[in-house]
């Protein structure tokens, strides 16, 4: 089992920062790989980043550029840095979890969800 818990969404206006982060507990994750995907309402999930266990990453393009993956081994927590966020990135941000060496851009490859939190950018 593994659990996963997000932190650190909120409002903020177009132009500001965020940065998520997802603390692990029941497994260390230094093999899984790493994602954030959102869902908007109404819509399926959509891959945002993901960040394998080498540390090698992969982005959407409409996170290129903007948005950074990065994770922390020893304090097991994976982060998405989100600068120039603009409305459009309003969504619930879940963090997910697969044990595979590895980079999955589809939600149906990963195995293990957070609860999500949820990332309002105001105009």
């Amino acid at each position: 089992q593994v659990q996963l818990v997000e932190s650190g969404g909120g409002l903020v206006q177009t132009g500001g920062s965020l940065r998520l982060s997802c603390v692990a507990s029941g497994r260390t994750l230094s093999t899984y790989a790493m994602g954030w995907f959102r869902r908007e309402p109404g819509k399926d999930r959509a891959f945002v980043a993901a960040i394998g266990e080498s540390g090698k990453t992969s982005y959407a393009d409409s996170a290129k550029g903007r948005f950074t993956i990065s994770r922390d081994n020893a304090k097991n927590t994976v982060y998405l840095q989100m600068n120039s966020l603009k409305p459009e990135d309003t969504a619930a941000y879940y963090c997910a979890a697969e044990k595979t060496y590895t980079i999955p851009m589809s939600f149906e490859s990963y195995e293990w969800w957070g609860q999500g939190t949820q990332v309002t950018v105001s105009s």
